[in-house]
C-alpha cells in the first residue's frame, strides 16, 4: 500500500494534455474470483479455467467491469484527488478491446482532456481518457471518466470558516 502524501490536485491544477501512468498490477485467478463473488456474476469464463480454454483463452478472463474497476483503483493509488475528489460523475465511451487474462500485468495510462467550471465556484469538472494496458502494451479497456473536484475557492472558504 502506498503511504506517500496525497497530491490533491484541485481544478486549477489540472493541465490539459498532462499524462500519468500507474503502477502495474498482475491479475490473479483469485482477483477474478473475488470480483465474481462480489458481483454475483459466476459465468464459467471467469471461474473455470478449462471452460475458458475451451473458448480459446489461456486462462480465466476478468469481467469487463473488473477492468473498469481496476482502472479506477490503480488511478486512485496515485492519490491525485485523495482529499479533493467530490464525486465520480460517470464513465463514457467504455470499450472492452481485449481480454483480461489471469496472469496479465496491467497498468493505466490516462490524460486530462477537458475541464469546465460548474455553477458552484468550489467545484469543477475534469474529464480524463484512460487506457488499461497489458504487459504487451495492448489496450484491453478504454474509457472516458468525468470527475467533480474541489477548486482553490473551496480551500479558501474552508480556511476562512475555521
Amino acid at each position: 500500500m502506498d503511504t506517500s502524501a496525497p497530491i490533491n490536485l484541485r481544478y486549477e491544477d489540472i493541465a490539459l494534455g498532462e499524462e500519468f501512468e500507474t503502477a502495474v498490477h498482475t491479475v490473479t485467478e483469485a482477483d477474478i474470483a473475488v470480483f465474481a463473488d462480489v458481483t454475483r456474476d459466476h459465468h464459467p469464463l471467469h471461474i473455470h479455467s478449462s471452460y475458458a480454454r475451451s473458448r480459446g483463452f489461456p486462462a480465466v478472463i476478468g469481467h469487463g467491469l473488473f477492468g473498469l474497476s481496476l482502472m479506477e483503483g490503480l488511478k486512485s493509488e496515485l492519490k491525485l484527488y485523495e482529499e479533493t475528489s467530490v464525486a465520480s460523475l460517470g464513465w463514457d465511451e467504455v470499450k472492452f478491446k481485449g481480454p483480461i487474462v489471469a496472469g496479465d500485468a496491467l497498468r493505466v495510462r490516462f490524460r486530462f482532456v477537458e475541464k469546465r467550471p460548474t455553477k458552484n465556484p468550489e467545484r469543477g469538472i475534469v474529464v480524463e481518457t484512460l487506457d488499461l494496458l497489458n504487459q504487451r502494451d495492448e489496450v484491453v479497456t478504454a474509457a472516458r471518466h468525468i470527475s467533480l473536484i474541489l477548486t482553490r475557492q473551496a480551500a479558501r472558504d474552508a480556511t476562512s470558516a475555521t
